[in-house]
């Protein structure tokens, strides 16, 4: 997909940028509060406003889910 669509450096930058959830590592059941965590974190990192999280639940289904990071008080 990335080379069809072209993706340059500053892309790769911001797709994927901690690998998938098989590459990190998690138990079984944990993938999308590992994945929300680990979004949070890189979030608030890049000083980023969204950011999008998307999974394979098995079955042939399928999650994705944008969140915002709104500024603590």
């Amino acid at each position: 997909m990335m080379r069809e669509w072209n993706f340059g450096a500053a892309d790769h930058e911001r797709t994927n940028v901690h690998g998938s959830g098989i590459s990190l590592g998690h138990p079984v059941g944990a993938t999308g509060g590992r994945m929300l965590a680990t979004l949070a974190r890189e979030l608030n990192r890049r000083q980023a406003h969204y950011g999008l999280e998307t999974m394979c639940i098995g079955g042939g289904q399928g999650l994705a889910a944008v969140f915002e990071r709104v500024a603590s008080r």
